[in-house]
């Protein structure tokens, strides 16, 4: 039997998954018809983010149907945590493709090669990168997995976040200071779409925020809309 609170947290990772995949899929299936590249690779930002929550979707089901949680739990964190790379080097071509096109390339090799060892540490260090959960009880609560925060890998994805604040967030809400009109509405559009992701990644990755849990990602379940209306012509 489900607890309430494995309620909360499998339903809401569910929400994210299938809202994030399929407005993902609508984007790149339009941006494909019309052309244009950048509705493309924001359609795959939105599947990778929305994959984030992939662990707990997973686990919930398992919980609900065969009362046990994933099994062996590092498979909970590759999961969960393989897709960051993939979407840190998308959303960093959308943020280079739209802010510093002429630094493209520099930027999507030096984030890919951050990505490489990253994946490496979540697939071949996943013992040392993160912490398994000892507060809950096995068949009824989704699991979670907290992050090893001496290990390099946390310091990675701290980077890794950080830089999506700077170049995507705060380069965007500049760059929206000095459009006008549907330009500046699109940018806006951009930034609250990362500040989101943000918001919800850190506080649903870093802290035990227990219920509110809830009310974080029912936003993040916002994310591929808003990224989908900044981008869409």
């Amino acid at each position: 039997m489900v607890s309430p609170l494995g309620w909360l947290d499998g339903l809401t990772a569910t929400g994210i998954v299938v809202s994030n995949v399929i407005f993902g899929f609508l984007s790149i299936g339009k941006g494909k018809k019309v052309g244009a590249k950048l509705l493309t690779v924001g359609g795959l930002v939105s599947i990778f983010f929305g994959c984030f929550w992939l662990g707990p979707c997973i686990d919930f089901f398992l919980v609900y149907f065969t009362q046990t949680n994933i099994t062996p739990i590092f498979l909970y964190s590759i999961l969960s945590y393989m897709w960051m790379a993939p979407a840190v080097i998308c959303s960093m071509y959308l943020g280079a493709e739209l802010l510093a096109p002429r630094k493209k390339t520099l930027i999507l090799v030096i984030y890919t090669i951050i990505g490489i060892i990253l994946e490496y540490f979540i697939l071949f260090q996943n013992a040392e990168s993160f912490i398994p959960p000892s507060d809950y009880t096995p068949g009824e609560d989704v699991i979670d997995v907290s992050f090893n925060r001496g290990h390099l890998s946390f310091f990675i994805i701290v980077f890794l976040l950080v830089s999506v604040a700077i170049f995507l967030v705060m380069g965007s809400l500049i760059k929206a200071k000095k459009s006008m009109g549907e330009i500046r509405k699109k940018f806006i559009y951009i930034t609250i779409a990362f500040t989101i992701f943000l918001i919800v990644g850190i506080a649903d990755s870093l802290f035990p925020i227990g219920p509110l849990i809830g009310v974080f990602r029912i936003m993040m379940m916002s994310f591929a809309l808003w990224l989908y209306l900044g981008l869409k012509t």
